[in-house]
């Protein structure tokens, strides 16, 4: 008798009869699911990551206002990039910008360049990138990638 059989046929349900056999292979019931391998991929329980950029004294109003009312299409293209959680903070007195957001996916980079790869992204870049100055020597815009527009900081501590 092989091992299918064999599990099938040991398996009983409360009334001594026997199970049926699952309508999918993906979805057992009964004893048998604890014999097969999840079907599933857990959920990633995510990167903290925090950044920050200058925003130019001028631009504050206009760049509050945008943020008011992003477009539809830059949203969805963060949830796909599997980024949650996106905050961005403003101190008046230094004009720092203060982003942080959970990353929730398995492939940064390939997530990050389907983020820059999005024509809308980039023309929401373009406008807000002439709102601010980058802290990261040698960056050049959101677009290009490499280094970095915002500076990334170190987590030191954290309690959730």
């Amino acid at each position: 008798m092989d091992t299918k059989s064999k599990l099938w046929s040991s398996a009983k349900d409360a009334q001594g009869g026997m199970w049926s056999a699952p309508t999918s292979p993906t979805s057992p019931t009964g004893p048998v699911a604890a014999a097969l391998p999840p079907t599933y991929r857990l959920k990633n329980q995510g990167r903290r990551v925090a950044q920050i950029v200058k925003l130019k004294p001028e631009c504050v109003e206009e760049y509050k206002e945008c943020h008011a009312k992003v477009w539809p299409e830059v949203l969805k293209q963060i949830k796909d990039c599997n980024i949650e959680d996106y905050s961005i903070f403003h101190d008046p007195t230094s004009n720092i910008l203060f982003a942080s957001f959970k990353y929730v996916g398995y492939n940064w980079e390939g997530d990050m360049e389907r983020m820059r790869d999005n024509p809308k992204v980039q023309e929401w870049w373009r406008m807000t990138d002439g709102y601010q100055e980058s802290m990261v020597e040698g960056a050049k815009s959101s677009i290009a990638g490499k280094p970095s527009w915002w500076r990334g900081l170190e987590e030191v501590f954290y309690t959730p």
